[in-house]
């Protein structure tokens, strides 16, 4: 595949599933709404603990790229 074409597929699709993210994180912020939900501190806590280590994990993977595994005897 052409770099250039790489490149290209890579901004389309990194942006679309930005996009989709970010609607989704505002979506989950109509949870805050106190007078339609009850939730406690420890719950929120969890959700977005959940939330930061997979985006840790997400931009890990653009810095330190899954080296394959070789055995050797």
């Amino acid at each position: 595949m052409d770099t250039i074409n790489k490149k290209d597929r890579f901004k389309r699709l990194a942006t679309s599933r930005t996009t989709e993210v970010l609607k989704r994180l505002q979506v989950l912020a109509n949870c805050s709404n106190r007078s339609a939900y009850d939730y406690s501190e420890e719950e929120i806590n969890k959700i977005f603990s959940t939330i930061e280590r997979a985006v840790r994990d997400s931009k890990a993977k653009f810095y330190y790229p899954k080296e394959k595994v070789t055995f050797k005897l």
